[in-house]
């Protein structure tokens, strides 16, 4: 692994992880009122074709952080349809 792949790696990881305060905090109050269904299914709709563009360019950083990120963001969007209901 060289250092472009870590910088990749690296930067993946702080925009993956920025969506764990909002799930956990939407996971403890089970309010969803203020958050935008439509936002969060554009933006995992644009990470899902990340993924894809990683598999085409065969580039494991993108691959590896867009994937994570599409699981944390999925749960965001079954949190927001939901919690909506209650």
């Amino acid at each position: 692994m060289n250092y472009i792949d870590i910088i990749g790696l690296f930067a993946g990881t702080c925009v993956t992880i920025s969506v764990i305060p909002q799930i956990l905090k939407v996971w403890k109050t089970r309010k969803v009122k203020a958050i935008s269904l439509k936002t969060f299914g554009i933006l995992t709709f644009g990470i899902a074709v990340w993924i894809v563009y990683g598999i085409l360019k065969n580039d494991l950083p993108i691959i590896i952080t867009n994937s994570v990120s599409l699981c944390l963001n999925l749960i965001m969007v079954y949190f927001i349809i939901y919690y909506d209901k209650e």
